[in-house]
């Protein structure tokens, strides 16, 4: 037994070590989630040592997409070297290393970090797939119950997946720390693997990768249509495989297969384990997939080309599905759309069926030797792969026997990658009684030979409506209060409390069509008579696109723009009931939050949103102006802002980010961004974990409540006036003179500035809200009668985009 401390119960700060692509992200999403984080790499041999250090934190405002939510936050990152810093890591709570994958290296690394870690620190290799007990080897003993696998997917910011991964030393309190940390405080998706290669998301996830390239090979199908095939057709990334291959980097993949035929010998599918020939081929050549200009594909201006492997150069893609194949996958039925790929003798639809059973074989007989139970490596591949649905809850959808007797025909026909046959667990016993490795009882593990319940670490109770396996039957159910076409009112499950009301909406992209702007009005009622607090908030992404342009088209139609206006008023009625509600409001935002879902939001006493939310009052795009409150809400900050933190500065100043925003349709990249332009206050807490949203929206309105909150009373603030109005024409002048807004954004800028600034009223004069939504109404109403706003919605309508005019 060793006898050094036990882990700290609670992670504070972060040490990273290895400023690489990966060393540096997971950084960076650290200072995202507002961890502080210390950043290791080699000292520099002149001048500042932390110079290297420095170059890749400042690149990390470079990459696309973003490791940061907010550029300045690159900032928050403090720069070390393991010459003379390392005496900062006796504050650090979690090491995690991330330098290059060469296990000397590593272990080197690890003698010089050993004496300096704080001695209840946890310490972890972020290694993609070497032995974590090799590692652990050359920490000392009293170090190594402290030392586990920790493996982020790349790029961190946005794959959900971890992988956790012990040795027979690791403290099991450690695991639970650490696994609620990813979850919570980074937002995390975790699963525990076993240690061996490649852990579970790269073991099954290259190995299907690679049975793709077979196959692509064996049926000669070319690599456009194979993406067709093994896209979101199939319920993968909208990239399919070989465009994913281009993504990545040829170089990256040739480097991932290398592992596992290095360390994989004795896999009874290892034969298969080599860099496909083609991939050696581009490598070559210099052709390392998109970060060098040309893979699989080279766009040349407009025209994207594909490699012909046969004549070796690249030609037109064009290659089309089969529409029979078409239908097939298109089938909604699991067991009737496996039995049609099975079945066909369609080209196409056999290399599905290859490609599926390959995957469903390699998974059923490595199960046990890379993950305790079947969830963990279905979790795996839907987090870290992107697939909708996991290997074995596609096989478990179709009908476990029918499948596994499928597979085993084809094995013992050698039209299989192995001849290995489908182990036990899955032809006899419980889950060939069941049939089924996902059952409301849990998940199954080969090694135990039971159904494993979820985790019952207190972080998971947080998780409200969180995605189900397939045969897993629903989770908590929610009390429904009330429920009809366009919204749904309920409470949380039990055992939460009952006395916060939610209101969820029901439409297409949770748009507000008219009866959801009544039942949004309704369920304030509802929260006020019978409630403490009303959250507004959605089970699934997005929080809401905006008005729904669809359902106003009707009334457009039959009665031009008049017809329009009540229903404009409307919204805005909603609005400002929502600001003065006599209970507090609280907006749960996820996703998008656009036009009217973010004037809607802006309204509410608090907002809280996932740290991936964005953020913006779009309708200049359209032509049109926000005409909800939002230009009103604008005005309105200004004025607070000026009278609380900057009495001296002019009102212009105050003003010129909400309305430069809604001129120019702009954005946020995440919540945090938000914050800067302004539809975020620093008061709305921000969270990292997208499940975690209405439990913390619920508690934050209940504590609003608590508190004895009560709703702003109506009063009077200055707007900017003429003055402001004519400095910010004469900007948008400039920008219409330089060719960067056209005449009738041009146009459209300038009503957003006259509504923002108060009209045609003395700088410094007093409105209220009636005043300013009045003006919002009269320029809403103006640029939707006007031809060129007509044009754009119609475009938009019509192709999912504005016409640009």
């Amino acid at each position: 037994m060793h006898t050094s401390q036990p882990v700290s119960p609670s992670i504070r700060r972060v040490a990273v070590c290895g400023a690489g692509v990966m060393g540096a992200q997971i950084a960076a999403h650290c200072v995202n989630a507002g961890v502080p984080v210390i950043l290791y790499d080699l000292a520099a041999p002149d001048g500042d040592k932390n110079a290297g250090v420095r170059r890749a934190i400042e690149h990390l405002r470079k990459l696309s997409p973003a490791p940061l939510a907010r550029d300045d936050l690159a900032d928050l990152i403090q720069a070390a070297n393991y010459d003379d810093g390392l005496g900062l890591l006796a504050d650090c709570d979690l090491v995690i290393e991330a330098i290059a994958e060469r296990l000397d290296w590593k272990r080197d690394l690890y003698h010089k970090l050993a004496p300096a870690l704080n001695p209840r620190a946890i310490i972890a290799s972020n290694t993609s797939g070497l032995s974590i007990a090799s590692l652990s080897e050359a920490l000392p003993e009293a170090v190594r119950h402290r030392f586990c696998g920790v493996h982020f997917f790349n790029p961190p910011r946005y794959m959900t997946l971890v992988e956790l991964i012990p040795t027979a030393a690791t403290e099991p309190a450690l695991l639970d720390i650490l696994e609620t940390f990813l979850v919570s405080r980074l937002g995390k998706g975790v699963v525990r693997a076993k240690d061996t290669p490649n852990f579970i998301g790269n073991r099954i996830g290259v190995f299907g990768i690679l049975s793709v390239f077979h196959h692509t090979r064996a049926f000669g199908l070319p690599y456009e249509l194979v993406d067709e095939l093994t896209g979101t057709r199939l319920g993968r990334a909208k990239s399919g495989t070989f465009r994913t291959a281009d993504v990545v980097g040829l170089d990256t993949l040739a480097h991932v297969v290398g592992t596992m035929r290095d360390q994989l010998p004795d896999d009874p599918f290892s034969p298969h384990f080599q860099v496909p020939p083609e991939v050696d081929a581009l490598i070559a050549k210099g052709a390392l997939g998109q970060k060098s200009g040309a893979g699989f594909f080279r766009k040349e201006g407009k025209v994207i080309l594909r490699l012909d492997p046969a004549k070796g150069e690249y030609v037109p893609t064009g290659a089309a599905l089969d529409d029979a194949v078409k239908d097939i996958l298109g089938e909604r039925d699991a067991a009737r759309r496996l039995r049609a790929l099975h079945d066909s003798e369609h080209p196409q639809a056999q290399f599905v069926w290859a490609v599926l059973r390959d995957i469903f074989h390699y998974s059923a007989t490595r199960l046990a030797e890379i993950a305790d139970n079947a969830r963990e490596l279905d979790e795996a591949m839907k987090w870290g792969f992107g697939h909708r649905q996991g290997p074995f809850e596609i096989w478990q959808a179709a009908g476990w026997r029918q499948i596994a007797d499928w597979i085993s025909q084809d094995i013992a026909a050698g039209r299989t990658l192995s001849s290995e046959p489908l182990p036990a667990w899955a032809i006899r016993g419980p889950v060939w009684e069941h049939q089924a490795v996902h059952t409301p009882e849990g998940s199954f593990s080969p090694a135990a030979g039971v159904y494993r319940p979820r985790s019952a670490l207190p972080v998971y109770q947080r998780q409200i409506g969180a995605p189900r396996l397939v045969g897993e039957g629903p989770g908590p159910a929610p009390h429904i209060v009330h429920e009809d076409d366009a919204v749904r009112c309920w409470t949380l499950p039990d055992p939460h409390p009952r006395d916060v009301l939610i209101v969820s909406f029901k439409t297409r992209m949770h748009t507000l069509a008219p009866d959801v702007v009544r039942g949004v009005v309704r369920a304030i009622a509802r929260a006020e008579s019978d409630y403490k607090a009303l959250v507004i908030g959605q089970l699934e992404d997005p929080f809401s696109a905006g008005a729904d342009l669809k359902a106003l088209m009707p009334a457009f139609m039959a009665g031009g723009v008049k017809a329009i206006e009540p229903l404009q008023r409307e919204m805005q009625e909603m609005s400002m009931r929502l600001r003065h509600a006599r209970v507090p409001v609280v907006a749960a935002m996820a996703g998008m939050a656009l036009g009217g879902g973010c004037e809607l939001a802006v309204h509410c006493a608090r907002r809280v949103a996932h740290i991936e939310t964005y953020i913006g009052l779009v309708e200049a795009g359209l032509g049109l102006v926000p005409g909800a409150g939002g230009l009103t809400h604008g005005a309105r900050r200004a004025a607070e802002r000026q009278a609380g933190c900057a009495p001296d500065a002019p009102l212009q100043a105050m003003l010129k980010p909400f309305l430069m925003a809604a001129a120019t349709a702009q954005v946020s990249k995440s919540a945090l961004d938000a914050r800067r332009i302004g539809y975020l206050r620093e008061s709305d807490p921000i969270v990292m974990n997208r499940r975690e949203l209405l439990y913390v929206a619920v508690r934050e309105a209940a504590n609003l409540a608590d508190q004895g909150w009560h709703a702003p009373l109506p009063a009077r603030f200055a707007v900017a006036g003429r003055d402001a109005f004519a400095t910010f024409k004469a900007q948008l002048v400039n920008m219409h003179v330089g060719g960067f807004i056209s005449d009738h954004d041009f146009h459209v800028a300038e009503r957003i500035a006259y509504a923002m600034c108060g009209g045609d009223l003395d700088p410094g004069s007093l409105v209220d809200e009636a005043w300013m939504l009045g003006l919002e109404r009269e320029a809403f109403l103006g640029l939707l009668a006007s031809p060129k706003t007509q044009e754009r919605i119609a475009g938009l309508l019509q192709t999912g985009k504005p016409t640009r005019n």
